[in-house]
């Protein structure tokens, strides 16, 4: 024997009796059994054999564990979405109220028949400036002017005696009441007063013309009615709204009232507005002005 070669002829090789495949490596799948004089080495290869196939196993699984787990993830994002639409119009969005809602003068349910920047029943006092084919305009005491439309069913009034429109002419002091909407009226009932009525803020009552940048006056005159909060009360309309604007207009000439409210305890605010003060005129039960702020 060769010193040369391990192998003695009389003991076969490792491979001896191994199929051709096995012996090339060219296959995984478990060759024929060795003879027992080498069943220890294939026991090696065979195990080293599994362990290929099982980290190629744990390596699939792993692999299907993640593309389930993306799947799992997408399918709740999906019906996530699905159940949570954005709002949409009419809806209200969290922390916020209903679009077009009133300011802070506003009472009870926001929008409808009751919002406050809505046109409501009120009016104005002044001397007539110009008068044009569809009604004229006034300026107020305090400077403010206030365009006025007429209707069909307008009526006119000079001291207890009915008029008509054609009494109406530029210098006359009037008094108009009907629906304000900003600094115009559509008007229900001009009233002709004499010559010197609202020519001039009342001295008593100190109204206090709007001057642009000028801070609003903070002031109480009068009486307050108890309990009273700005913002409370019911808008109102009819011959009980026009009664209260007249009697405001009389005692603090210059503004123009935009609404009337009726107050829990039955007395009545109107809001005037158009003069730096006052905003809040207080009328009682038999349409005398009891205090404003």
């Amino acid at each position: 024997m060769n010193e040369a070669d391990p192998t003695s002829p009389h003991e076969p090789s490792a491979t001896a009796g191994w199929p051709l495949a096995a012996r090339a490596g060219g296959s995984d799948a478990a060759p024929t059994p060795p003879p027992p004089a080498n069943r220890t080495l294939w026991s090696r290869v065979g195990r080293s054999l599994s362990s290929r196939r099982r980290a190629r196993v744990v390596a699939a699984a792993a692999l299907l564990c993640a593309v389930t787990g993306l799947s799992v993830a997408y399918a709740t994002s999906s019906s996530t979405t699905a159940a949570s639409p954005s709002p949409t119009a009419g809806q209200t969005a969290p922390g916020g109220g209903a679009a077009g809602g009133a300011g802070p003068d506003a009472a009870g349910p926001r929008g409808g028949s009751n919002a406050r920047s809505a046109p409501a029943v009120g009016g104005s006092a002044g001397t007539v400036s110009s008068v044009s084919a569809s009604g004229f305009t006034l300026t107020t005491s305090a400077g403010t002017t206030v365009t006025v439309n007429g209707l069909a069913s307008t009526t006119y009034q000079d001291g207890a005696s009915s008029t008509s429109a054609s009494a109406i002419t530029a210098g006359t002091p009037v008094l108009v009441v009907g629906t304000t909407d900003g600094s115009s009226i559509t008007a229900t009932q001009v009233i002709v007063q004499a010559a010197d009525s609202g020519s001039s803020p009342s001295s008593a009552a100190g109204v206090v013309p709007f001057q642009r940048g000028a801070q609003s006056t903070s002031k109480q005159d009068g009486q307050i009615p108890s309990g009273y909060s700005q913002g409370s009360g019911t808008i109102v309309s009819g011959t009980a709204a026009y009664k209260a604007t007249e009697a405001a207009l009389a005692a603090y000439p210059g503004g123009v009232v935009n609404r009337v409210v009726q107050l829990s305890s039955g007395e009545y605010e109107v809001h005037n507005v158009g003069v730096n003060w006052p905003h809040h005129i207080f009328v009682n039960q038999d349409f005398t002005v009891i205090g404003a702020n």
